[in-house]
């Protein structure tokens, strides 16, 4: 690739390459606080899908070591979208090394609350807003977690924000471009803090699993085992892949940690079910 950057976030290098410099240059600004890793687990190519889009209406194919080939390319002002995408999809494709959760993770006090949910959920924005109350940031995307052990292990990529989430992102924030017409909508990338990626070496041990439904009347409910642990396989991206070590991490989670299926109209209610929660344990 002409154009490539190396980072590092929590256990896991990426290097991303691309046929144009506004992609990378894009990425070197949202991850400007984070290492610059001298290894890379996985590669990101952000390829023109044929040659001549590479200037006239240029179009990002996205490869790499792991790619969907019937992917549909992206224009190029959507170029971080397509690097974000991207670095998802190596994790979600060939990553082995821990138990991977579709949800947000923050933390305090060295332990972690886990929010799993479908797309529009509100898991980022719960997570954003607790960030900014003092909680730690683990991770919005991916929840990794020991396959031995079972701790979660920081993975904080940026938070993926739409529409009317964008208007919560805190002034003086590190954000990347306003993407605007994508699939989803309006999207705008926001940096973790300092201290987030400072601490992204240390994991935390689970003590609730919360699966966060947004834009309806509050309500609480305990799962039973039996939907909490289906909830689980079907948020997890390699439970299958892992074999018996995917099935005794995700029991062992299933069995030792919490879980609440919660509803919330905004987030200042979002917010304050999860500190209720906390408070119970």
């Amino acid at each position: 690739m002409k154009h490539a950057v190396t980072l590092r976030v929590g256990p896991v290098g990426f290097r991303i390459g691309s046929d144009w410099r506004a992609p990378i240059a894009a990425v070197e600004t949202l991850y400007q606080d984070y290492p610059r890793a001298g290894f890379a687990d996985y590669t990101v190519r952000l390829e023109a899908a044929a040659i001549w889009r590479r200037w006239i209406r240029p179009s990002i194919g996205i490869a790499g070591d792991y790619r969907l080939p019937e992917a549909a390319p992206f224009p190029l002002r959507h170029g971080l979208l397509a690097a974000e995408l991207g670095m998802n999809l190596q994790m979600a494709l060939g990553h082995r090394r821990h138990l991977l959760l579709h949800a947000s993770v923050v933390e305090r006090d060295g332990r972690a609350v886990i929010m799993s949910g479908v797309s529009g959920a509100g898991k980022s924005t719960l997570a954003l807003l607790l960030a900014q109350r003092g909680w730690r940031f683990l991770g919005d995307e991916f929840a990794l977690i020991e396959p031995d052990g079972g701790l979660v292990v920081p993975f904080p990529r940026p938070v993926s924000l739409k529409n009317e989430s964008l208007s919560v992102i805190p002034a003086g924030t590190r954000v990347g471009p306003l993407l605007s017409g994508t699939p989803k909508g309006d999207i705008r990338h926001v940096a973790p803090d300092v201290a987030a990626l400072s601490a992204m070496d240390r994991p935390a041990r689970p003590v609730l699993l919360l699966f966060p439904r947004f834009g309806f009347p509050e309500a609480i409910r305990t799962l039973p085992p039996a939907e909490s642990f289906v909830r689980l396989t079907q948020a997890s991206t390699n439970y299958v892949a892992l074999g018996e070590a995917g099935f005794r991490a995700l029991n062992r989670l299933r069995a030792t940690v919490p879980a609440i299926a919660f509803d919330y109209p905004d987030g200042d209610a979002g917010v304050a079910a999860v500190e209720t929660l906390w408070d119970a344990l």
